[in-house]
């Protein structure tokens, strides 16, 4: 049952939204509204707390239903009162801002028949005057095989250099300074280690201390590319960014990892906030590859 709050539900109208920011952290500011023109609940399940904003329009601010009371239609429920509510105050127009990475709720408003006619759009102040990086840049490059010396030897060849290699569980780990400074010279010793070796190597790498990303590998070609943040580097078609992601079927068939941990652990977004520190993030896809961080 859909009912207005009064003054005696405050602790439950505090207690929602508290859940409901923990859930859904706002990655650009904090809320500093605890009293709404208008809210509604869900009992004790559910919320949704409004303001007008203009002669026609009103903003939802909350919507959220506790996970165990969910997949009960409680959210259009609440949602269906409150637009309700603002025909009834004479305005025309219920509007929301929701997270790029809040899919499920995105998924809700879109059958429910919202449609963008706002983007805020958020950059690292950094990139935009071309400060220092963020944080550190530095890869290995993973080799399939336990024949350290025979890496170490056609590692040499490419950087001109003496690497530093590591024999772990099933693989020969190599890095070097020039590697570290250069993620395409990561990419580039990678591909050539997996010619030479007629195998799988991985180069896996946190750059500028935000985002991950690794190349997969096999016989000198490269099967897979994953970038944490597709377009942190800037804008890309559609179909680019898709490309970005893991694909959890050839990680799987070439280092034996498990289809669904690589999806876990592997995941993209549209900003560095939205997504686990890089360092977290690298160590959780090398653990699921089988890999030394």
């Amino acid at each position: 049952m859909i009912r207005r709050a009064t003054t005696e539900d405050r602790e439950l109208v505090r207690d929602l939204r508290a859940e409901f920011e923990r859930e859904v952290p706002d990655e650009l500011w904090t809320a500093d509204v605890v009293e709404h023109d208008v809210t509604f609940l869900a009992e004790d399940a559910g919320i949704a707390a409004l303001d007008r904003k203009s002669e026609r329009a009103w903003l939802l601010d909350i919507l959220y239903v506790r996970p165990s009371a969910r997949g009960h239609g409680l959210g259009t429920e609440l949602l269906r009162a409150a637009a309700e509510h603002v025909r009834n105050a004479g305005a025309d127009t219920l509007a929301l801002e929701v997270l790029e990475s809040n899919a499920d709720a995105r998924r809700l408003y879109d059958r429910l028949g919202f449609r963008t006619v706002e983007r805020v759009l958020a950059a690292g102040v950094d990139s935009l005057v071309g400060g220092e990086p963020a944080g550190p840049t530095f890869g290995f490059v993973h080799v399939q095989t336990d024949d350290l010396e025979k890496v170490r030897r056609e590692a040499a060849k490419v950087l001109r250099t003496d690497p530093d290699v590591e024999l772990g569980s099933g693989w020969v780990r190599v890095r070097s300074d020039a590697t570290d400074t250069d993620p395409a010279r990561l990419k580039v010793l990678a591909r050539e280690l997996s010619y030479t070796s007629a195998g799988v190597t991985l180069a896996l790498g946190v750059e500028h201390g935000v985002v991950v990303r690794y190349n997969l590998f096999d016989r000198g070609a490269d099967v897979d590319e994953y970038l944490s943040v597709p377009e942190y580097y800037g804008a890309l078609p559609p179909g680019d960014v898709y490309a970005l992601g893991a694909n959890a079927t050839v990680v799987a068939r070439l280092t034996g990892a498990e289809p669904q941990q690589v999806r876990e652990a592997a995941r993209t977004a549209p900003s560095p906030a939205e997504l686990p520190p890089a360092q977290e993030l690298y160590e959780r896809i090398a653990e699921v590859m089988g890999v030394d961080p």
